[in-house]
């Protein structure tokens, strides 16, 4: 079977937040997966709409068609986390992690 797969990498979004969308359209043919992340109103679905498109113009390339394609994998890791820190009371500081994320998303045929 053939397969093709997109990545971004560093993305500004904490990786909690993109699992919670990528789980709905784990394993869902292509065209189901858009509908359901345009209809999403989380943060991560349009970037994750990014992703899939360019993965299906991956398959394009490859001389898959569209409609057979459905998401195989869609892995969510942690990123580097930027550190910043938020003046308090008492000349206090408390710290402030900015985490990003590592997405790769493979989509296959049926």
């Amino acid at each position: 079977m053939a397969a093709a797969k997109a990545q971004l990498r560093y993305a500004r979004i904490s990786p909690q937040k993109v699992r919670r969308v990528a789980d709905v359209i784990r394993g869902l043919p292509v065209t189901a997966a858009r509908a359901q992340l345009s209809l999403l109103p989380q943060r991560p679905s349009p970037v994750l709409q990014k992703l899939l498109a360019s993965a299906v113009d991956n398959a394009k390339q490859q001389g898959l068609t569209e409609t057979d394609l459905i998401v195989r994998s869609l892995l969510v890791n942690e990123g580097p986390v930027f550190k910043r820190s938020m003046p308090r009371a008492h000349g206090r500081a408390t710290p402030i992690r900015k985490r990003t994320s590592h997405i790769m998303l493979i989509i296959g045929e049926k």
